[in-house]
């Protein structure tokens, strides 16, 4: 409960029949743009996994994932997963996608070690999505190129929003600012990584963090990444290691930082072998998934996820993710969420 934003005033500006339109219209609205912007195709996914395989995402490594038994495969262990990161690779491999083209899906998710508040939930919904790419690719001006894409389609969406409900006015700007994360350390050496979040998206109201996972001159990281689908240790034409990031936006109805999308151009092997190594996880160069890179197997590719609730929350102006999805919440943060006028699904 300590982590929950209680917005003076607030009051939605949508009820709940409109709320479940909008969500409809903006879930359709915002996939096709998104599928045409990186030409994309829309594949069925999987909720679980095999353990032991490497595809599930281990996320900063340290969360749990849910996981059962499965009768007819002598109770072998399934595991619900946490994304797609490194399944979406496995799948452009079989599906022969070519250079420029990709996959599109919905990934539905359960984080069972997640904290919940206004955006973090025990439900995860988004969209999957992954691309091939050429060697040549590999650099921060074709993934910054990529971003933009993935902004205006944001940007389109939010029209359309407004233009269906005409009390919901637009606030994103029309350009994204681009920064490493050692730069926005050195902008702000005092502030944490989440204080540094927010102080530059509230003064650009719209940005790209780059450069996510490894070890900032502070000897921290600005945010933890798995070793073996991002790419944040290879130096970028602009001398700066890392070639992934997050898009984040300011958010005047909770007044904080808001994470919309987590991407990046995935590992090659050089790279797999050297984030390995620097996590102490050589041990993992044995798994499936990573036999499967390291054999040349797997395409080069670019991809990431596209929170689904967290987008139509932001588009719908409100103020928890509970307005937006059904999942399971404290009793006491329903109460107080239904005081300060967040009623949860």
């Amino acid at each position: 409960m300590s982590n929950l934003i209680k917005p003076k005033d607030y009051k939605a500006l949508l009820d709940m029949r409109e709320t479940e339109q909008g969500i409809k219209e903006i879930k359709e609205f915002f996939q096709q743009n998104l599928s045409t912007e990186l030409r994309l195709r829309r594949v069925t996914a999987p909720l679980f996994v095999l353990k032991g395989l490497g595809i599930n995402d281990d996320l900063n490594g340290v969360e749990r994932p849910v996981t059962f038994p499965i009768k007819d495969l002598g109770d072998a262990k399934a595991e619900v997963v946490h994304s797609l990161a490194k399944w979406k690779r496995l799948t452009l491999a079989e599906y022969e996608i070519e250079p420029g083209y990709g996959i599109y899906t919905d990934m539905n998710a359960i984080r069972a070690d997640e904290e919940m508040d206004n955006l973090h939930s025990l439900y995860v919904d988004q969209w999957d999505w992954e691309a091939v790419i050429n060697k040549e690719d590999r650099t921060i001006a074709y993934l910054e190129d990529v971003v933009k894409r993935i902004y205006a389609a944001i940007l389109r969406t939010e029209f359309l929003t407004c233009e269906s409900y005409p009390q919901i006015k637009p606030f994103l700007p029309n350009q994204i600012h681009f920064v490493h994360s050692q730069d926005l350390l050195d902008m702000y050496p005092d502030l944490s990584p989440k204080e540094r979040e927010d102080a530059i998206c509230k003064k650009y109201g719209a940005v790209f963090v780059e450069g996510i996972g490894g070890k900032l001159s502070n000897g921290e990281k600005h945010d933890g990444r798995a070793a073996d689908y991002d790419d944040w240790s290879t130096l970028s034409e602009n001398g700066k290691a890392g070639l992934n990031g997050d898009i984040l936006i300011w958010y005047p109805v909770l007044e904080r930082s808001f994470e919309l999308s987590s991407m990046g151009i995935r590992v090659d092997k050089a790279a797999l072998l050297r984030q390995l190594k620097c996590e102490g996880q050589e041990e993992r160069e044995q798994l499936y998934f990573h036999q499967q890179l390291l054999s040349d197997k797997l395409p080069l590719s670019i991809g990431g996820g596209i929170g689904q609730s967290r987008l139509c929350m932001v588009m719908l102006h409100k103020a928890h993710i509970g307005e937006i999805q059904a999942s399971i919440w404290p009793e006491d943060m329903r109460e107080e969420c239904e005081k300060f006028g967040m009623p949860l699904i």
